[in-house]
């Protein structure tokens, strides 16, 4: 069985897995009217972005119907759509965060 992810608005360019995919065939609900599923070209995590369709480098990122940020390098349908490719329009600091934790590597911590 696919894994499954969904497309908030029929404009976005990018769904929200709705659990762990595997590379593979990810089925692809809500707004989506004509596409059904997506292949993963890799494996992703619940809750993040996975690509709809090619998305060329600089080219809006657009999640809820709206743009999120712009990708800093091209971003081929069904890939995984996170800091390694997407620069966020909405937080400028977000070039700079862990990819995999999400955590500020251009500040120190008080943690050791």
């Amino acid at each position: 069985m696919a894994s499954r992810s969904f497309q908030v608005h029929e404009s976005d360019n990018v769904a929200t897995l709705l659990e762990d995919a595997a590379a593979g065939p990810v089925e692809v609900v809500g707004g989506a009217v004509a596409r059904d599923s997506v292949v993963a070209s890799e494996s992703i995590g619940r809750g993040h972005k996975i690509a709809l369709v090619d998305i060329p480098s600089g080219a809006p990122v657009v999640k809820f119907g709206a743009r999120i940020g712009h990708a800093c390098r091209d971003i081929p349908r069904g890939s995984w759509v996170h800091l390694h490719n997407l620069t966020s329009d909405l937080d400028a600091r977000s070039g700079t965060l862990d990819l995999h934790s999400g955590a500020p590597t251009d500040t120190g911590s008080a943690y050791v």
